[in-house]
């Protein structure tokens, strides 16, 4: 290519599938969690820490600014710009567990919950711990010094960090683990090394610069630079290491870190204390402290009539006439029980001697304990989730001295309430006097943004007026950057200035972010929120529907879904098109619609759902017509569908694939599936279950006959296995779900009864997930009738028998079917317990059979499903499988295969997209400790995906637990 400008110079140094200026690409990525808006020019997403580094430095060469983007939950404008964007996520998320857990070494796009995940095994986690875990990487925790409930300031990202690889806008790489780094930089970075010193002296010399430091760091504080490394650290590569922490991607890019970890509390003990008033709960907190509680939640009235509407709260609250009140939830944590019973009864004479306006008692009970915490976490959803449309969800924190609490909420709520924002709720982590609000202002309208300046203002002066820091934990970013001169004033202003200088002397590192001499820097780039459509416009930005996501790795995520749809509708005509023009490929064909985005969105939004939504909008007459026909002619279609694939069989893998290859060049891949050497065989047909033997040669006694329900007023169970069975037959060598788990009913004495009319049901999945609504709600009508007549068959009064499947998908598409049916057929449907095989086997069937330890497979891999998710069947899953192994492994990354029934063979991508982090954990266990005895999951096409990822063969779980019970 022909290099003119800093762009091309910038472009030449990356791979050309690195680079992006499509529209539609700088549109999604240019959402954070933040109520800023700017749009890149370009997006980079580098493949190496080479081509990183050669990226930073050719941009700092051609003076283009760049900014580093990992998860993307920064609240305060960190992960904006309108020059290059660096994904920082995408290829950098490794993790190395050193020392048996006592520390661990992370690449920046490494989410948190993995780490912690992988952490668990040696009983320890990270010291940070921010309300997004789920989402947030450490990347981003360490460029934002993030804390927590727990974390206090002793066990933040700045106090746990061990050493840290860092990459200077010149390109300088520095690892401060090596012995001579500090001599490295001074080689390779003098004017750099000769002024960290000078700054270093400049404070230590000077009492009332030492004497700022020292308060302001002694409580959290995110606000500017972390000064306080100039006066803990000597050297000045550990000087800028600890600079680096808190910088917001300002002074450089932080390659990887090793953090020092710490003990996972295993015992808890939790209340709720609710006092009259803010004062009694602030006298009441240096005791609590004393005694040992290691969380202590602050809510104020509005945030307790908040979380009194929220239906898991307990009783007594939602009882509650709630006045001037203010509610302390309480945590005291332990490794040992002993431990956390001695701090129980140093306790409760603390607690004992409280003006409770309630009844309180400390509870280890994990439901009860889940209760109380979801009064102080759901707040967030509430609030945010019943704001109108258009507005902005902002979400601040502030810290004050622990004397300044009790003034500083009361003054807070009334200047809240002066500005017009009384709906606004007041928490926060009241052990460091770390206080956060929520207001939902319309910030594109221009009388609501001049409020907001004014309440702006007005809070600056009264947290300054408290000696406190405008931020405690979510970083600087814009919104405070103009006021970090205010906090620190000058002297320390000119500081931070020259730390800035020295590291990025050409000022392209995140321009805008941490340090800004406009006073109105914090009301530019403000995003403005469209209404797309109610399912979504409740929709933060927040991200945490993004680690989990199958398509992350391929095309959008869900909050980027939404974003293209707001981009689009404020667009000019031109973006807009483009933006369209992607969007059925890049949202809608490659969304896998697990709806696992649901789970872990905080205002549960079901993107998944509205791709499904989507689809079913483009379906015209005639192919919503072929849905139904097909629905109707279930039978026929899987006999159809099990003679392609046996014809498909006898064909050379290669020639399949690349016939297949070659049609998807004619027509739609939505239509045709890519495939090849992995492709199963047929299937057998669902109603000759019953009539044929079992693996070890018994018939299964009181069945039903061929596709009848002869037997089933004196059966155990109703049995309706999945028609992915049906057409895909079993791994290599296995016996199938289905077989596998008839013979596990028949050793167990259980007796079995079929579906009527089975081979021509199905959950409806199918249709579901490819928008044929009609099709779907004539095979619901049609289970819904088989049911009735599997009723019709019992003695009168007999209660129904448990309806079991044997596919994880297809068993959840089951207990949604009502929702599909009419009110007399959904009424009626309503009475059958539906649960999964899983479930089952781990109910009845396993408390029957005699196990054998001997016979115990060594070692299993097992993969959830999304479905085993939405069924909360986890547990069941990890039970079975510990029934068949000696040690069961989950990978910490798994997540959803994106094989999405058929979706994995229509967009493979999607799938190898989806299972690249889990499939590099298998090998490296494998690496580790060999190859497992066995893989299994719980779902045919999650099996059939996540064999394609690993070249392993994965079976159903009951086929691993048939075989050590034969």
């Amino acid at each position: 290519m022909t290099v003119t400008t800093p762009m091309d110079r910038l472009r030449a140094v990356v791979a050309p599938e690195a680079w992006s200026t499509e529209p539609a690409d700088l549109a999604r990525m240019s959402h954070d969690a933040s109520h800023y808006l700017l749009t890149p020019r370009a997006v980079v997403t580098p493949g190496s820490l080479p081509e990183l580094v050669a990226a930073l430095t050719a941009a700092h060469r051609a003076g283009q600014p760049v900014t580093f983007r990992a998860g993307g939950t920064s609240l305060s404008g960190q992960a904006g710009t309108d020059g290059v964007l660096i994904d920082t996520r995408r290829h950098f998320q490794r993790v190395e567990i050193l020392d048996d857990g006592a520390r661990v070494r992370c690449q920046p796009g490494a989410v948190l919950r993995r780490v912690n995940a992988m952490l668990a095994r040696y009983g320890r986690c990270l010291g940070p711990d921010p309300a997004s875990e789920i989402a947030c990487t450490v990347g981003g925790v360490v460029a934002n010094n993030s804390s927590g409930m727990t974390s206090s300031v002793a066990a933040t990202a700045y106090r746990t960090l061990d050493s840290m690889v860092y990459v200077l806008a010149s390109g300088t790489v520095i690892d401060t683990a090596d012995p001579d780094a500090d001599a490295q930089l001074a080689r390779r970075e003098p004017e750099l090394h000769r002024g960290l010193a000078r700054l270093r002296e400049q404070v230590r010399t000077d009492s009332r610069l030492r004497a700022t430091i020292e308060h302001q760091f002694s409580m959290k504080n995110t606000m500017g630079y972390g000064l306080n490394s100039l006066l803990d650290h000597d050297q000045p590569a550990d000087i800028l290491a600890h600079l680096m922490v808190g910088s917001e991607g300002t002074l450089g890019y932080i390659a990887s870190v090793v953090l020092r970890t710490v003990p996972v509390p295993t015992a808890r003990a939790t209340t709720l204390l609710m006092l009259d008033e803010i004062g009694a709960a602030t006298e009441a907190l240096p005791r609590l402290l004393g005694a040992g509680a290691r969380a202590v939640e602050l809510m104020d009235a509005a945030a307790l009539r908040v979380a009194q509407t929220l239906p898991a709260a307990p009783e007594t609250l939602r009882q509650m006439k709630v006045t001037d009140h203010t509610a302390l939830l309480v945590e005291f944590q332990a490794t040992e029980e002993a431990e956390l019973t001695e701090q129980v009864e140093a306790a409760r004479p603390v607690i004992d001697t409280l003006p409770l306006s309630a009844p309180a008692a400390l509870t280890r009970d994990a439901a009860a304990r889940a209760s109380l915490w979801v009064v102080r976490k759901g707040l967030y959803a509430a609030v945010a989730g019943a704001r109108s449309a258009g507005t902005t969800n902002l979400l601040e924190d502030i810290a004050v001295p622990p004397e300044a609490l009790t003034g500083t909420v009361r003054d807070l709520g009334h200047l809240l309430r002066s500005h017009g924002y009384g709906d606004a709720v007041i928490f926060g982590h009241a052990r460091d006097a770390n206080l956060h609000f929520m207001i939902t202002p319309h910030l594109d309208d221009p009388a609501e943004l001049a409020t907001y300046e004014a309440f702006t203002e007005d809070l600056v002066d009264l947290v300054l007026g408290a000696n406190g820091t405008l931020k405690a934990e979510h970083g600087t970013g814009r919104i405070m950057s103009a006021y970090v001169r205010r906090q620190f004033g000058d002297e320390l202003y000119q500081v931070m200035s020259a730390v800035k200088t020295l590291c990025d002397p050409r000022g392209i590192l995140a321009p805008g972010v941490l340090l800004d001499d406009d006073p109105r820097a914090h009301v530019r780039h403000l995003k403005v929120i469209p209404p797309v459509g109610s399912a979504v416009d409740r929709c933060v930005d927040c991200g945490f529907c993004e680690p989990g996501c199958p398509s992350r790795n391929t095309s959008t995520t869900p909050r980027q879904r939404i974003a293209l749809l707001r981009e689009a509708a404020t667009a000019d005509p031109d973006t807009r098109a483009a933006i369209e023009d992607a969007y059925d490929y890049s949202a809608v064909d490659t969304c896998a619609a697990d709806s696992l985005c649901a789970i872990a969105c905080p205002v549960s939004i079901d993107t998944g759902a509205v791709m499904k939504d989507f689809r079913s909008e483009r379906r015209g007459p005639l192919a919503r017509r072929a849905g139904s026909v097909v629905a109707g002619q279930w039978g026929p279609v899987t006999v159809g569908l099990r003679a392609g694939l046996s014809i498909a069989d006898g064909v050379p893998s290669g020639a399949l694939r690349g016939v297949t290859s070659a049609l998807r060049k004619v027509f739609p891949p939505e239509w045709l599936p890519q495939v090849g050497a992995d492709l199963p065989g047929p299937g057998s047909r669902r109603s000759g279950l019953l009539t044929s033997d079992t693996a070890d040669g018994a018939a299964h006694p009181g069945s039903a006959g061929p596709g009848g329900i002869a037997g089933a007023d004196t059966a155990d169970l109703l049995f309706f296995p999945s028609c992915t069975g049906a057409m895909f037959g079993p791994a290599s060598g296995g016996q199938g779900a289905a077989a596998a788990f008839l013979a596990l009913c028949e050793r167990a004495g259980l007796t079995v009864a079929l579906v009527p009319g089975i081979d021509g049901l199905c959950c409806g999945t199918p249709w579901s997930s490819k928008g044929f609504t009609d099709g779907q709600n004539l095979m619901a009508a049609r289970v819904a009738d088989a049911m009735q007549q599997a009723a019709a068959d019992r003695p009168a009064g007999a209660p129904p028998l448990p309806l079991v499947c044997d596919a994880s998908s297809c068993t959840q598409g089951l207990t949604e079917l009502a929702t599909h049916l009419d009110p007399v057929r959904a009424t009626i449907f309503a009475e059958w317990e539906v649960l999964d095989a899983v479930t089952y086997v781990r109910r009845a069937v396993l408390p029957r059979l005699e196990l054998d330890p001997a016979a115990k497979v060594d070692t299993l891999a097992v993969h959830p499903t999304c479905s085993t998710e939405h069924l909360g069947i986890g547990a069941d899953l990890e039970a079975v499988a510990g029934a068949a192994a000696r040690q069961v492994q989950v990978p910490p990354s798994w997540g959803c295969c994106g094989f999405a029934g058929d979706r994995g063979m229509l967009h493979p991508e999607l799938t190898a997209g989806a299972t690249e982090a889990e499939a590099a954990e298998i090998a490296d266990l494998e690496a580790e400790q060999g190859q497992f005895a066995a893989y299994a999951s719980c779902n045919r096409t999650c099996e059939m995906g996540m064999s394609r990822a690993t070249g392993r063969d994965y079976e159903h779980v009951l086929e691993v637990l048939a075989r050590v019970t034969r």
